[in-house]
């Protein structure tokens, strides 16, 4: 029996060295992580697209951070940072290339600073109270990144063995990642899982998530989740990634129909049912993200005045007090008044035109009011009926007793209204006139609405 015993541990260090077996902590099953529901942190938050190239002159982290007592003030909670790694040279675009053709999933960009000062900033967030998610490419890298050289085995190859871009894309800067490759999949998820345990970020945003398989984004988002309970944003609009852990996704056909609406080619009627078909794909706690404006929309489809002419700030009450979380981008409370260079450095005015007192109104309104909170924490859009409803929209959001009614003035025209039906007695206070009105007058009284117009009342 001693005899047989060594004949057995002889082999099992014999087969063990050969490297064929690997040893038992390796072959373990995996933890039953769970995918988690968004944080509680985010019922009632709303979203902010940090540019860092073009936010300050000096486009470093350090000049961003004096700008967080003011944003701070104005009522920002998620700062999403566009990319901070190091850009790649090769086949690089302009001069200074895309912050989505990166060199290396764990460095820094040198233009934007140190790791100490990329530190110090996530530091200065969460003692302001704010959060920080990053923007994370998972679908390419550069075509100079680290793997290129070490796992050349991770990207999708042309018949000739050349790592190719995105197929059926004009991305040429980008290299292709194989999600074929289950060692490339182990390796992204570790380069995540490296910023939320390094640096103590709070999220992601995952660039052209829908490009990535599902069934990663499932194992990875239950480690990331294991880690730290994260917030997760996807760029897509798919309801199928609300199951496999992304708490967020875009809301484009919303901001593709505001677009329609502005330029007079669609109108009530198509927002009624589009609103209706949302309802029907996405499930209730599903957060989208709504906007009209990011770095996307700006750098290649101009301006906000130029998308949206003078219905801008009616399409912005819009997008923050309709289902979803309202997003604002880099320079959006400047007004933003140009259409910023994506490869080249191109610096925000910031004098332009001050809108800050707007947003600050509309930011207070999503924290302290109930009704337009996060998915399943806020209210169900509720449509009232008028004696318009070709150009006038009117509806309300209600939960635990706390309401915001919205009229909309969807015209370039005056219009006036009549409620059908008649609305609860009560006084709601005006958010931007801070005067009381009682919208149970509306089935009596005529009201009017000036050109891109609207009115917010809340009941608190």
């Amino acid at each position: 029996m001693k005899q047989l015993l060594t004949i057995v541990a002889i082999l099992t260090v014999f087969l063990a060295g050969c490297g064929k077996f690997k040893k038992p902590e390796q072959i373990k099953a995996e933890p039953d992580y769970k995918l988690l529901e968004a944080p509680d942190w985010s019922a009632n938050a709303n979203i902010y697209e940090v540019n860092i190239r073009q936010y300050t002159p000096e486009g470093t982290f350090n000049a961003f951070a004096e700008h967080l007592p003011r944003l701070k003030e104005m009522g920002v909670d998620i700062l999403w940072l566009m990319p901070v790694h190091p850009i790649s040279e090769k086949n690089r675009k302009g001069s200074l290339g895309s912050y989505y053709a990166a060199q290396d999933y764990k460095a820094i960009n040198p233009n934007f600073g140190t790791e100490e000062d990329f530190r110090n900033l996530v530091a200065k967030i969460h003692e302001s109270g704010m959060k920080i998610i990053l923007d994370w490419v998972p679908n390419h890298t550069g075509f100079d990144h680290v793997w290129t050289k070490t796992n050349p085995d991770f990207y999708n190859k042309d018949s000739l063995g050349n790592i190719t871009h995105p197929k059926d894309t004009d991305w040429t800067d980008v290299a292709d990642l194989n999600y074929d490759n289950p060692d490339m999949r182990k390796a992204m998820t570790d380069a995540m899982l490296y910023w939320i345990t390094d640096f103590d970020i709070d999220g992601y945003r995952c660039d052209v998530a829908g490009f990535v398989p599902n069934d990663f984004w499932e194992a990875n988002n239950k480690a990331l989740f294991a880690k730290k309970h994260v917030f997760m944003l996807a760029e897509w609009e798919d309801p199928a990634l609300h199951e496999v852990g992304f708490h967020m996704t875009y809301g484009w056909g919303f901001h593709h129909l505001m677009k329609e609406v502005a330029q007079k080619q669609k109108g009530v009627k198509d927002i009624l049912a589009f609103f209706k078909d949302e309802q029907t794909k996405f499930k209730t706690s599903a957060y989208k993200m709504n906007f009209i404006d990011n770095h996307d929309e700006n750098s290649w489809n101009g301006t906000m005045e130029k998308r949206f002419g003078k219905a801008v700030d009616l399409m912005a009450v819009f997008a923050f007090t309709s289902h979803g979380m309202p997003l604002m981008y880099s320079g959006q409370e400047a007004g933003l008044n140009k259409t910023l260079l994506f490869f080249e450095k191109d610096s925000i005015d910031w004098k332009y035109k001050d809108k800050t007192a707007f947003y600050k109104t509309l930011l207070n309104l999503k924290h302290n009011n109930k009704g337009i909170w996060n998915g399943i924490h806020g209210g169900q859009m509720t449509v009232i009926d008028t004696d318009n409803p070709d150009k006038i929209l009117v509806y309300e959001r209600e939960k635990d007793g706390e309401k915001v009614l919205v009229a909309l003035n969807f015209s370039d025209k005056p219009q006036s209204f009549k409620t059908v039906n008649a609305l609860a007695a009560g006084e709601m206070n005006e958010i931007f006139q801070n005067r009381k009105i009682d919208p149970s007058l509306w089935k009596t009284t005529i009201t009017k609405l000036g050109p891109w117009s609207y009115l917010v009342l809340s009941s608190k």
